[in-house]
């Protein structure tokens, strides 16, 4: 038993609810190599063993069924860190398949890589999805973000991904196509993760399509027993790549800091409320969190400490970790996730069109999703990973 004070943030945030998981946001190939640049910037001994032995509770490569971390999120810009973290792997089977199959073009050897990067993070993780009885231990695998309004080639991808281990989750976009393929899915008993989803109503629409999914699957006698739902809130990428700031020095609107994080919270704090109280089969995912905000000289956490309580998912990239074992493991957490937001600040947010819109279950159709400009600059930066990926493919063909 570890004593309070040696339990590393993510243990005293789990505390609190032990149905809230800790998940790895990357994949698990570079973890090992991660956490020894990590360590070795560490120049205090103490310190360096105290964030190891931190390091090695969270995942545990020889023994990742004692591990905190319940599962993995990815996507396309983490599975190029695969492709940095080690390069020479990846160029002998870039090569070793342009050998086998002299004419593929390096988009579909990109996939053919893509696919081999999910299936070795999946076998890692396949420990903890067994004993846990498969409510853990998935890794979720995004569909190329290019086509994110292509119902077929993305139900032909999701069935390629699904079929690489059982505890692949699909990772699917937050268009109007996305929601119909969330719902074949479901239907067939594949897991899936909601993702490029930012507001109220992409959640909504989610979870509906999620619970139509089972019935259908019900209906059929398909085995759910390996299945799971979870609906990704990409809440700093909301405020950030929107027009929330934008919109507010329009109309005159001063948000401070505390204020754009309250306006991301508001959005988890309802749909988690949306979730529960409506019985739906789903959890509610939160990344894209921020270090933040810093008061009377201290950081905090508000991403993790207003939402304590709760029974939800916290992704987190390694940047992320590294910043909250050196610089804020000083956090403590007590039952947050009931508090409302000040009024003051939602009366201020509300003002806010862009903010109201995606506060409110019915301020966006689903035909309107596509065209959500956070959506919209996320898939951007996605794609150019996509694109970069191709491009190493390219450069070790020639």
């Amino acid at each position: 038993m570890q004593k309070n004070e040696d339990l590393s943030i993510f243990e005293k945030l789990a505390q609190v609810n032990p149905e809230a998981e800790i998940w790895w946001d990357s994949s698990p190939l570079i973890y090992e190599v991660w956490a020894d640049e990590l360590l070795n910037s560490i120049e205090d001994k103490g310190k360096k063993e105290k964030v190891k032995e931190k390091l090695l509770r969270l995942y545990d490569v020889g023994n990742p069924e004692k591990s905190l971390f319940r599962g993995i999120t990815t996507n396309p810009p983490l599975c190029l860190n695969v492709l940095s973290y080690h390069k020479e792997y990846w160029r002998k089977f870039v090569n070793r398949i342009v050998r086998i199959s002299p004419n593929k073009k390096p988009g579909q050897i990109f996939w053919q890589m893509y696919k081999e990067i999910v299936r070795k993070g999946a076998q890692l993780f396949l420990p903890i999805f067994e004993n846990s009885g498969y409510k853990y231990g998935y890794i979720s695998a995004q569909l190329d973000p290019r086509d994110r309004e292509n119902f077929d080639f993305m139900l032909e991808q999701a069935e390629e991904l699904a079929s690489l281990s059982p505890n692949v989750m699909i990772k699917v976009p937050g268009t109007k196509e996305g929601y119909e393929i969330i719902k074949v899915l479901t239907s067939r008993g594949i897991p899936t993760n909601n993702t490029l989803s930012f507001m109220i109503p992409q959640f909504v629409t989610c979870a509906n399509a999620v619970k139509e999914g089972v019935k259908i699957a019900k209906a059929n006698g398909v085995d759910l027993s390996g299945w799971r739902s979870v609906i990704t809130f990409m809440s700093a990428r909301f405020t950030a790549l929107g027009d929330l700031e934008k919109e507010a020095k329009q109309k005159g609107i001063h948000l401070s800091e505390k204020d754009i994080r309250w306006a991301e919270l508001a959005i988890m704090k309802k749909a988690y409320r949306i979730i529960k109280e409506g019985g739906y089969p789903s959890k509610m995912l939160l990344c894209s969190m921020r270090i933040s905000p810093t008061i009377n000289g201290e950081k905090h956490c508000w991403s993790l400490e207003k939402l304590a309580g709760a029974d939800i998912v916290y992704t987190c990239p390694p940047k992320f970790i590294a910043s909250l074992l050196l610089e804020a493991d000083h956090i403590e957490f007590s039952n947050q996730i009931d508090k409302v937001v000040p009024d003051e600040v939602m009366q201020k947010l509300l003002k806010i069109s862009y903010f109201a819109k995606g506060y409110d279950e019915e301020g966006y159709k689903p035909e309107e999703f596509n065209f959500h400009p956070a959506l919209l600059n996320t898939a951007k930066q996605f794609s150019g990973a996509v694109k970069e990926m191709i491009d190493f493919v390219k450069e070790n063909t020639r």
